[in-house]
């Protein structure tokens, strides 16, 4: 699969992809709608069976009443996404098969948060998987990924804006670790940035459709319902997660749907993009590792308040739900702009 000249593929796939986003638009509804009939059920079942969140001590006080919120609720985001993604498949007579490597996203990553969201929840003394532990799974799952792209999917490029080589260049076996890097490293950011009611799952939202939009000018026709059903299963988990949150995402659903972003990325060929498209997560994940750096480095300093970055915002004074909007903002901002250079 090689990247396509976004001027031709206007022309050349404009039949195929109006046909695919009629469906992937008309799914995305359907998601949205799913999502909110197995919402409920969902959180009902969390309560039941105690899986509330652990609220972190020295965090901000502000977040001790939701202590034993129900968790893991990013199980109905992967079980929508999944669903609708094989209906898409069955649609088309399973002509998009590379669809099959988002499939086995949301089951690996899934599995993989829903057993660390399981070990830290209220009550249970294990704390959750340990960071090296989920490393190291994530690192054996985007290699895997990350072989297949190359390997079976044919992508070994990078598209440069304002380049004088409209098809990207070629990388070649350097693609496979900075593959790895982009989905380790996205999944580990969406899941930091998932601190503050909606706002991972609406940053998310967005960065999705406009990776929905960039794969529909690109005649990425795989892509496209990929990214506009994760919209709407995201809208619907926005309903439940709005302030004052009735369920979290938790690992299951930040770092599933954060490795997914970056698979589509990928997929499209304009993962050079992703930091300007996802710019939240990017400064949300910066925080955290410049707050470590600067507290080793200092002796026992503090470059912010308190890092991730959205915690240091409420410490200034600002509310929840004003760091939310605010940074939704800002991530609207970069996901226009990551649109206007991949026209470019």
């Amino acid at each position: 699969m090689q990247i396509t000249v976004l001027a031709d593929a206007l022309d050349q796939a404009k039949p195929l992809t109006a046909d695919v986003m009629r469906q992937a638009l008309v799914l995305a509804g359907i998601a949205f709608v799913l999502g909110l009939l197995v919402g409920r059920p969902v959180i009902d079942f969390l309560i039941r069976n105690k899986i509330g969140k652990q609220i972190r001590i020295d965090g901000p006080k502000t977040h001790m009443v939701k202590m034993g919120t129900p968790t893991m609720g990013g199980i109905a985001i992967i079980g929508v996404v999944a669903v609708l993604v094989m209906l898409f498949l069955a649609i088309n007579q399973f002509k998009f098969l590379s669809l099959l490597l988002p499939l086995g996203i949301l089951a690996s990553c899934g599995t993989l948060g829903a057993v660390d969201d399981l070990l830290s929840t209220v009550g249970r003394a294990q704390g959750g998987l340990s960071a090296r532990f989920k490393l190291g799974w994530l690192l054996i799952i985007a290699s895997i990924t990350a072989v297949i792209l190359y390997k079976y999917l044919d992508l070994h490029s990078i598209y440069i804006p304002f380049s004088e080589s409209p098809h990207g260049y070629d990388i070649g076996l350097w693609y496979i670790p900075i593959a790895i890097f982009i989905i380790v490293g996205t999944a580990n950011a969406v899941n930091l940035t998932d601190g503050l009611d909606s706002l991972a799952g609406s940053t998310l939202a967005v960065a999705f459709a406009t990776y929905g939009i960039i794969a529909y000018l690109q005649g990425q026709a795989p892509v496209v319902p990929l990214c506009f059903i994760s919209v709407g299963a995201l809208l619907a988990f926005l309903w439940f997660n709005a302030h004052p949150a009735l369920v979290f995402m938790g690992d299951a659903g930040s770092l599933t749907m954060g490795a997914l972003l970056a698979v589509a990325a990928l997929m499209t060929g304009q993962w050079l993009l992703l930091p300007v498209i996802g710019i939240i997560f990017v400064a949300v994940a910066m925080s955290d590792i410049l707050q470590i750096l600067y507290f080793k480095i200092t002796g026992g300093k503090r470059l912010f308040k308190m890092a991730p970055l959205q915690h240091h915002f409420e410490l200034l004074g600002w509310s929840e739900t004003q760091v939310m909007m605010r940074f939704l903002l800002i991530g609207m901002l970069g996901a226009m702009m990551g649109v206007a250079l991949a026209l470019v």
